[in-house]
């Protein structure tokens, strides 16, 4: 059974001649005869009832009608859904993100809204270990983040900026007024660390291998906006990325100025989904708007 002879018997049903639903439908009558005997056919049963003047619909005929339709209509449905997501009329956007890419996210998620309103956008926070676990089940489709630490055969990752990884205190801190800082001075003041997980702490634990260091850590902290809050209210030291204090007042970063520290700012895909339109219009504004790009460079 095809489409076309639902369209052809729904036509006769219709008009009720087989001369005039010809015409209509810019076919040859014969041909639009066969066309209903074939459909006639296959389901096995008489649909029309033909007479010299005139033609009506059988029992089977009238039973069958509104499903033909109902699969007339659907079919024009999925072609008008499928035109909708070719233009981004319609679809959804799965974005993870860990908390420091919120400001980048929004800069760009903004004019991608607006662009394509159509769009439904789903945005979830997570360290960057779930991230790349979402990613790799296919349960999102782009995340933002540092460059993971460690290697993930099924998710590509593309470099948005460079960073670094730095000491966080508040304005009122003694430390407050350096331009850099190294490891062995930071052992002289009490530290509140991001729990074990989140990206910053897995950059720090990997530089600190080997090394022997003895710093003062009093507490750690897996929820990156409480952490901030602390440090800004306290004489604590933490480590983050600049761009973690990007537009805190009353916190200053001040880059920890040794081997190691580096952090690529990057958004992540996996490698063997199928990239949706939606995603790959997401990623071409992520990486045209230069806001967030400049905004990074201001703190560095």
């Amino acid at each position: 059974m095809e489409l076309r002879h639902l369209k052809y018997f729904v036509k006769v049903a219709e008009i009720r001649n087989f001369s005039e639903a010809a015409r209509v439908l810019n076919i040859t009558q014969s041909t639009l005869s066969q066309q209903i005997r074939q459909l006639e056919g296959e389901l096995g049963v008489e649909l029309l009832a033909r007479s010299t003047h005139s033609v009506s619909l059988t029992d089977f005929g009238s039973s069958f009608l509104p499903y033909a339709k109902k699969t007339i209509n659907d079919a024009d449905s999925c072609i008008s859904r499928i035109k909708d997501v070719q233009e981004l009329n319609t679809g959804e956007l799965r974005i993870g993100t860990t908390y420091t890419f919120a400001p980048i996210l929004n800069e760009t998620l903004l004019p991608f809204m607006k662009q394509y309103p159509g769009i439904k956008v789903n945005v979830i926070s997570r360290s960057v270990k779930e991230l790349m676990e979402l990613l790799d089940k296919q349960e999102i489709d782009i995340a933002l983040s540092y460059k993971p630490t460690r290697a993930y055969p099924n998710i590509e990752s593309h470099n948005l900026f460079e960073n670094h990884l730095s000491a966080i205190v508040s304005d009122t801190h003694p430390l407050s007024k350096r331009s850099s800082i190294r490891w062995a001075e930071l052992e002289d003041y009490p530290m509140a660390l991001p729990s074990k997980g989140l990206q910053a702490r897995n950059a720090f634990d990997r530089i600190m291998e080997g090394l022997d260091y003895q710093f003062d850590i009093r507490i750690e902290i897996d929820d990156i906006f409480v952490l901030l809050n602390l440090v800004h209210n306290s004489q604590f030291v933490t480590l983050l990325s600049q761009a973690t204090v990007h537009r805190h007042q009353g916190l200053v970063a001040i880059p920890i100025n040794q081997k190691g520290c580096e952090m690529e700012g990057s958004f992540h895909i996996s490698r063997d989904a199928y990239v949706k339109r939606a995603t790959k219009e997401f990623m071409r504004i992520l990486c045209e708007n230069k806001t967030f790009e400049m905004s990074i460079m201001d703190i560095l």
